[in-house]
């Protein structure tokens, strides 16, 4: 609710939580991500969407970063290697939504707060503030340069864009699953918090906030 700069701790602390936020959806999202230069070091245009012809301050980047531009950098830095590191975030054909041939569950799945797919009601209910996305990794129907297939670990992304916390519960696919959190927008590095998470159990999904989860199966 504020614009311009602000010394306000909390405008400052939300504002880096969007950031990451922001940063985050994209790179996670399927197809080519472009980004502008200096949105990796949180460079602003201070609302000037047109600064083409601006040879001052508003285009120019500033290299001499600050200690919070320089842990942003880090988490987008992260933010790319899981992309990098995990084709199911950069599939080259879209999603079916459909039942994988020789699995219980479809390639993508949209799910509700407590744990459940989503239902077509649900969607079009304006109440409705959170939802997570699930992605196999297990049949990507993707072949690597040398022609083999690929598969990958199962990902789990809950988002939260509402300003009240939410207990989103982890979905149960497979008997004695659990779900590492990979990374946490809501803390302040982005880092991932310690330790698994039981399918079926509650994850304390925070305002304003999205986590990625990778699911572990026994000891793996």
């Amino acid at each position: 609710g504020v614009e311009g700069p602000t010394d306000d701790p909390d405008i400052q602390a939300l504002r880096a939580k969007q950031k990451r936020n922001l940063m985050a959806t994209l790179l996670l999202s399927q197809g080519v991500p472009m980004m502008y230069a200096g949105d990796a070091i949180g460079h602003t245009q201070m609302g000037n969407n047109n600064a083409y012809c601006q040879d001052n301050e508003t285009s120019w980047l500033n290299w001499n970063l600050q200690p919070e531009d320089r842990e942003f950098l880090a988490f987008v830095q992260r933010m790319i290697n899981l992309r990098r590191m995990h084709p199911v975030f950069r599939r080259r054909r879209f999603f079916q939504g459909r039942p994988i041939k020789g699995a219980d569950v479809k390639d993508v799945l949209w799910l509700n707060p407590g744990g459940n797919e989503m239902t077509e009601e649900e969607w079009r209910n304006s109440s409705v503030h959170s939802l997570g996305m699930f992605l196999s990794g297990r049949v990507l129907d993707e072949t690597d340069e040398r022609g083999q297939t690929l598969s990958d670990r199962d990902f789990l992304v809950l988002l939260n864009p509402h300003h009240e916390d939410v207990a989103f519960t982890l979905p149960e696919f497979h008997p004695a699953s659990r779900w590492m959190a990979w990374m946490d927008t809501s803390r302040e590095d982005g880092l991932r918090p310690a330790g698994t998470h039981d399918s079926g159990t509650a994850y304390p999904l925070q305002a304003r906030s999205m986590v990625v989860l990778m699911e572990r199966r026994g000891n793996g």
